[in-house]
């Protein structure tokens, strides 16, 4: 048994929207065996341009019963049927929202006659209920009310019927099939192709612009994850109803992956990716000068109006960097802040400190080894690769720091040995460099030093 369902709404989601008509149809797969149709009054205001589309006004739906009243019915009806609906996720997501907030659990086999229609009748100009019924000469009465779309969705479901639909039904509704929770414009067969690899994918508009960019360890897993659940906020519906076709870049490495899906939202700039975009390294390295004229290096959050000497994503690399020109070039472990306390500086116990913190050692000469540690940030920064695998075993991966800086990546024959950074860099791909990407290679050599070799800069 189906339950072909349509329901006029005050908007586009069911978390922060009201149902206003509701129509079901009852069909046994050959005729149509019962009917329930009804207004419903909401809580909310009908916008105007709604009232304008639909012809459901305030006053139309005064006397109406609230959903809550009409929950029992609707469950009553809806209880072991296949629920039908054009672009079905949207109004299963509806009526499972509301009923949900009545107190009643709906789960139902779905069935969306937008995605059945491809495949009864492939290569339409358009799959829209309104364009459908023009194209295959189906009566509709009604458009944009409730009754009058179910009945035309009714009328579309016994001609797919009549045209060998039951195969493809029987697929969609079996307990495994995912194909019913993917967005109406998106072919199965577009995720089918995708690779069990990692990656970045690209979800794309009708007109091809890319309107979302993820990374991936699987792809396709990651990429079905996304429709495992219809969710009931504005966000998530337009995006699903945005969503016509997938594109793919395979990786070598999750590392790859997270870098360039990166590197791919700074150029794309597309619509749904809400972060990264404004991305700002956490911590900073500063240079100022205190009162008795000593030049100090101090860690502190990027702020937006000074000039750090250096950025980095995470506290324990700038701290690690500190430790290392406090060592290197002789520097005072309290006027780098990394000795808080009130004890003897730690610097004067090894032997680093030569008492610039206790102005035993003048400002002139102590700010000439600071200014040299600057130098070296500048000069020396370390040179590396992340080396790790490529696509296949011919290859490896490589991502390129060049002086403390992210150069780009690529893949390089197998056997490579990786000693002339100018030769290593005719191999691979220049990228936008980012505190965000070195952040995230940081952290990943934090966890998998062995995958680090380092090289002599040029």
């Amino acid at each position: 048994m189906y339950a072909i369902v349509d329901i006029e709404t005050t908007g586009g989601y069911a978390s922060n929207n009201d149902i206003t008509e509701l129509a079901i149809v009852l069909h046994d797969g050959q005729k149509v065996t019962g009917r329930y149709e009804t207004l419903v009054k909401p809580l909310r205001e009908i916008p105007r341009y709604i009232q304008v589309l639909t012809g459901i006004t305030p006053a139309l739906v005064k006397n109406a019963p609230l959903f809550e009243e009409i929950a029992p019915r609707i469950m009553q009806l809806l209880k072991d049927k296949i629920f039908i609906a054009h672009n079905v996720n949207f109004d299963y997501s509806f009526l499972k929202h509301h009923l949900s907030q009545a107190g009643f659990d709906m789960v139902c086999p779905k069935l969306c006659t937008v995605r059945l229609t491809k495949k009864v009748f492939p290569g339409l100009v358009s799959y829209s209920l309104g364009n459908l019924c023009r194209q295959l000469e189906i009566f509709i009465e009604q458009r944009h009310r409730a009754g009058g779309d179910a009945d035309a969705t009714t009328r579309l479901f016994d001609l797919l019927l009549a045209n060998n639909a039951q195969p493809h039904i029987d697929s969609f509704i079996k307990r495994s099939a995912k194909e019913q929770s993917l967005p109406p414009n998106l072919l199965k067969e577009e995720v089918e192709q995708l690779p069990y690899t990692p990656g970045v994918y690209y979800f794309h508009d009708q007109k091809g612009k890319v309107v979302y960019v993820g990374k991936a360890k699987n792809l396709k897993f990651r990429v079905r994850s996304h429709f495992t659940h219809n969710g009931s906020g504005r966000q998530r519906q337009d995006f699903l109803r945005t969503i016509h076709h997938i594109s793919y870049k395979s990786c070598s490495t999750e590392l790859m992956a997270f870098i360039y899906e990166n590197i791919e939202i700074r150029r794309l700039w597309p619509a749904f990716n809400y972060s990264q975009k404004n991305f700002n390294a956490t911590y900073a390295l500063y240079l100022f000068s205190d009162q008795a004229g000593y030049m100090r290096l101090a860690i502190d959050k990027k702020r937006k109006n000074l000039q750090p000497v250096y950025t980095f994503n995470l506290l324990s690399e700038g701290r690690g960097l500190v430790n290392q020109l406090i060592k290197q070039f002789q520097l005072c472990p309290k006027l780098c802040f990394i000795q808080t306390d009130n004890e003897i500086c730690s610097g004067i116990t090894d032997e680093t400190c030569k008492g610039a913190c206790e102005r035993k050692e003048s400002a002139l000469k102590y700010n000439k080894r600071v200014r040299k540690a600057i130098e070296y940030l500048n000069d020396y920064l370390p040179t590396f690769a992340v080396v790790d695998d490529g696509l296949h075993e011919q290859e490896k991966s490589c991502i390129l720091i060049e002086r403390g800086r992210f150069y780009g990546m690529g893949y390089v024959p197998a056997g490579t040995t990786i000693q002339n950074i100018e030769s290593l860099k005719s191999q691979l791909e220049q990228y936008p460099e980012s505190d965000y990407i070195r952040g995230l290679i940081y952290s990943y050599l934090e966890k998998k030093p062995e995958k680090k070799v380092l090289i002599q800069p040029a």
